[in-house]
């Protein structure tokens, strides 16, 4: 199997991302950070890059197999000790306001039997060095955006019934494709046509200002806070320069923060977790006054564990997202085995961070002021699945008023 015109489409992904994704302006400074096995698509996003007008575009390569070594034979109390030109390269990017676009296509289990504490050692170590940049993100002090390309390992994850490797990954880059309007006539209206129609559901939502939410669904009874002057988001966002971007592709949610005080009830996963090169099955949280006081999995049971109860800020929420099971990703059947594809099948919850510009006035708030109106601050921020075609999702108003917003899965409201 060959994937027809693929160079044309792959062309018009490069255009799309950049265009409308980080909406490069001239005079801005571009980091972008992609596997080295994707070369060709770097060199398109490069050359779309400067002819919008970029003045400095900075390539960050990953390679899977230097980051498996790397974990293998390096001793956790050097994984543990974050790169000087990390920090600094990081600084650069804050100074210069860069947009980021970042390029997913790692091997959902390429850390698959490295000791579970190495990489959530290191993991930790690394978010608390590069904390200002994740804040910078969160509260949209810059334009970012997250892409995918097709890997054979990643493709061979989702496809293994796959005849050949090519088979795998052409038939992986067809559903980037699909996801992401590749191959709608003209990609970037063909977004702005579908941002403009979950904007209309997070414009219900944000004049109802519900103070809670209630799940309900086989294996999950959950009650959450909604903090007050919250704010549900679509697609697109606005940076600090009043410039537009989009922050997934594909994305098909309304999200907005909980209060991260207010949580009780349990919740099950419904789709894999793919998390620090490891995928997460079944996962199972239980809350209890806004904490988890429990949390497994069926799958990477110590993963989860060292993810929830050793990373400050993790034992609570940070984001509260809708996802109709009508969406295109989930109708598709298809488990990606990563985050970005899968939470646009699903509603789905994370753990720890909430985004800044969740609250009004949150991108101005200090860290102390976000916290005390209910915004988790946190060192990491996973999304899991809890969503299906069998969930109820209802919004409580402040008298009570129980406002059906989901049922069986699609739009109520």
């Amino acid at each position: 199997m060959v994937l027809p015109n693929f160079n044309e489409h792959l062309a018009k992904y490069a255009h799309l991302l950049v265009k409308r994704g980080i909406n490069v302006q001239p005079g801005h400074t571009v980091a972008l950070r992609i596997a080295v096995d994707q070369a060709p698509l770097a060199r398109l996003i490069v050359k779309e890059a400067y002819a919008l007008g970029a003045s400095e575009v900075l390539l960050q390569w990953e390679d899977d197999f230097i980051t498996r070594e790397r974990y293998l034979h390096v001793p956790v109390e050097r994984l543990e000790k974050v790169p000087a030109h990390r920090v600094e390269e990081m600084n650069y990017i804050l100074e210069t306001g860069a947009s980021r676009l970042v390029i997913l296509s790692d091997d959902p289990g390429n850390l698959d039997g490295i000791d579970p504490d190495k990489t959530s050692r290191a993991a930790r170590a690394a978010a608390i060095a590069l904390k200002p940049l994740r804040l910078a993100s969160q509260a949209n002090k810059m334009s970012w955006t997250l892409g995918a390309a097709a890997s054979p390992a990643w493709a061979k994850t989702v496809f293994p019934d796959a005849a050949t490797e090519e088979e795998a990954v052409d038939l992986l880059w067809d559903q980037i494709f699909k996801t992401c309007r590749v191959y709608e006539a003209d990609p970037v209206q063909a977004w702005i046509d579908h941002e403009d129609r979950l904007v209309e559901k997070a414009t219900v939502l944000n004049k109802e200002q519900f103070v809670k939410l209630h799940y309900t669904a086989p294996g999950t009874d959950l009650t959450l806070g909604l903090p007050k002057n919250h704010l549900w988001e679509a697609a697109g966002s606005i940076n600090s320069r009043g410039e537009h971007f989009v922050a997934n592709m594909p994305t098909e949610e309304v999200f907005t923060a909980p209060d991260y005080r207010v949580a009780d009830g349990y919740v099950t996963s419904t789709k894999p977790l793919s998390y620090n090169g490891n995928i997460i099955e079944g996962i199972k949280v239980v809350f209890k006054d806004g904490e988890i006081v429990e949390a497994s999995a069926e799958k990477g049971d110590e993963v989860i564990k060292k993810l929830v109860f050793e990373n400050r800020g993790a034992r609570a929420l940070g984001e509260v997202a809708l996802v109709p099971d009508k969406s295109p990703i989930s109708q598709s059947n298809i488990t990606f085995f990563t985050t970005l594809f899968d939470e646009n099948a699903s509603n789905h919850l994370a753990i720890g961070a909430a985004y800044a510009f969740s609250i009004e006035g949150g991108t101005e708030m200090s860290e102390e002021e976000l916290e005390a109106a209910g915004l988790n601050r946190s060192d990491v921020h996973v999304d899991f699945m809890i969503g299906s075609d069998q969930m109820d999702v209802d919004g409580i108003r402040e008298d009570g008023t129980v406002v059906p917003i989901f049922r069986q899965g699609d739009w109520a409201i």
